[in-house]
């Protein structure tokens, strides 16, 4: 059963299934920083107040992508579900942001009825 985004959770357990077994940790890293011309239109954006699209846009990409790697990471080592998802976020350098997703890998099989 190949990876289904309804299988990746925070949760340590996936109702309706059992884990049969663990294949360790996956992780999805991103590097992203922003561009110049970024930098200045979400300047502008901060005079008149409210959500700062320009960077709101750019943190979703960057979590997506992230999220994306680590669900290759994942299917690579043959895992189906993935348990214990979370982010983090670090500040390589001033202006530059890695953004983690990991978690754990697992195969998981429905509950016999």
């Amino acid at each position: 059963m190949p990876l289904h985004p309804s299988f990746v959770t925070t949760a340590f357990e996936l109702p309706g299934y059992r884990i049969v077994r663990n294949l360790g940790v996956v992780r999805g890293i991103v590097v992203r920083s922003r561009s110049v011309f970024g930098t200045i239109g979400a300047s502008l954006q901060t005079l008149v107040g409210g959500d700062i699209t320009l960077f709101t846009n750019l943190c979703e990409r960057t979590r997506q992508d992230a999220f994306l790697r680590m669900e290759q990471h994942a299917e690579q080592m043959g895992a189906n579900a993935i348990i214990g998802f979370r982010y983090d976020a670090n500040e390589v350098v001033q202006g530059v942001t890695e953004v983690l997703a990991y978690g754990t890998a697992v195969v998981v099989e429905p509950l016999e009825k």
